[in-house]
């Protein structure tokens, strides 16, 4: 079956310096921006968001009154003892290339390539389930679904991921064609 996923990056947050990933933030969601990005992403089937408290407010803000499903699979990807440092204050890597970067983890940690080991499956029910699916959740989830069309975990850290932003991708037993990336309003 044929299917679009609506990849929707959760609104803003409060402080956007700082390394999230697993913390449970709240957003600070815009009504009317959520309203033009919902408008933008027209009808949808259903909607399905990450457990977390920012994706959460984000869904219900574009959304209002719609029943919200979540999946835990559709969770950041966990920055271990880089939790919540400023990204200014993050370590210096050096000199990786794209899929050497994806394997790589801070301590405590998982790797980009652990998220889309946990959340491409999540996304690929999603999409199998037919209809245009919207999936509210995290810049690496939506990075992760780049990385499943694309055919690469390494490359798709490459896409730069707004707060707020809708990725359109379509699957197709054929394969996933990436149609939209990082539109906002």
């Amino acid at each position: 079956m044929t299917g679009t996923l609506l990849l929707i990056r959760h609104a803003p947050l409060a402080d956007p310096a700082r390394l999230t990933g697993r913390r449970d933030v709240a957003a600070v969601v815009d009504a009317a921006a959520a309203r033009r990005l919902a408008a933008l992403a027209g009808p949808v089937s259903r909607v399905v968001s990450s457990p977390a408290r920012r994706c959460r407010e984000t869904a219900a803000a574009l959304w209002p009154g719609v029943a919200v499903a979540e999946d835990a699979r559709l969770w950041e990807q966990d920055f271990g003892s880089w939790e919540g440092m400023a990204l200014a204050e993050l370590p210096d890597l050096g000199v990786m290339g794209g899929e050497e970067l994806a394997r790589s983890a801070p301590h405590g940690g998982e790797s980009f390539a652990a998220l889309c080991a946990r959340s491409i499956p999540a996304l690929e029910e999603l999409a199998a389930s037919g209809g245009r699916v919207a999936v509210v959740a995290h810049a690496g989830t939506v990075r992760a679904g780049l990385a499943r069309a694309i055919g690469g975990a390494g490359a798709a850290l490459a896409f730069r991921v707004a707060p707020l932003s809708l990725t359109v991708i379509d699957a197709a037993p054929s394969g996933w064609s990436v149609a939209c990336v990082n539109l906002s309003v």
